[in-house]
């Protein structure tokens, strides 16, 4: 049984790719839409903010990295969101390497934000509400492996603070019918992602995984925060992105 339909290749990513095109006919004739419905939260009770102008970053993991970059990339506030690899102990893994679960990193994405604009625990609020299912153990959706696991990785005292905060307000309003699953570390290193995987889900609207899987997610985050919405993503890359 293949992992994750993404990772497919040959023969075999011809037919599962068949599959998941009949599963969106088939779900969009029965009104269900995404693979993963977002999920309205309350905002965190804890979230101090910041006035400062100096960018700052948060590394956030929950399963493919391209519908989590694309709806950041449609945030405003957001002036980067970088797909890459975190959590693991291997220097400079390769997406093969990745894909394995061996190296201990999971699929992340680098979230530089203006603190003046957005703060982090609203940046946390997409996270658990449109961007991934935090419930859901070392997996995603159709992606499973440790290295598709939801994780925070927190670059300082205050940010473990939010997110663990956050993490159990949720949890304690029963945000959802399963407790969260979601892991929160100090950040050791990010490593980005290889060129190709950068602004994937813009690059590659029609593809059968991004149309089921991403697509529904950046739908999401405009009809859930419009007062966030920006129309034109931040590629990483610029408009022409990476050919």
């Amino acid at each position: 049984m293949l992992k994750s339909l993404k990772d497919a290749s040959g023969p075999i990513a011809v037919v599962a790719i068949g599959l998941v095109v009949v599963g969106v006919f088939f779900a969009q004739v029965r009104g269900l839409g995404a693979a993963e419905s977002a999920v309205e939260i309350p905002p965190p009770t804890l979230d101090p903010g910041d006035s400062q102008r100096a960018l700052k970053t948060a590394i956030l993991a929950g399963g493919c990295f391209w519908g989590v970059q694309a709806v950041f990339q449609h945030t405003e506030g957001i002036e980067e969101a970088v797909s890459g690899y975190a959590g693991g102990s291997v220097e400079d893994p390769s997406y093969r390497q990745v894909t394995t679960g061996r190296t201990g990193h999971a699929e992340s994405v680098s979230v530089r934000y203006d603190p003046a604009k957005i703060s982090y625990g609203r940046i946390l609020q997409i996270f658990f509400s449109v961007a991934h299912d935090p419930t859901q153990l070392n997996r995603q959706g159709p992606d499973v492996g440790t290295q598709y696991r939801s994780a925070i990785y927190t670059t300082t005292d205050e940010q473990k603070r939010v997110a663990e905060a956050y993490i159990a307000q949720l949890d304690e309003v029963g945000a959802y019918s399963k407790p969260i699953v979601t892991e929160v570390a100090p950040l050791k290193t990010f490593y980005p992602a290889e060129d190709y995987h950068q602004d994937y889900a813009t690059l590659h609207p029609n593809q059968p995984y991004i149309l089921y899987n991403d697509l529904p997610k950046i739908e999401n985050m405009k009809e859930m925060f419009p007062e966030l919405w920006r129309e034109e993503p931040k590629l990483v890359f610029g408009s022409e992105g990476t050919g």
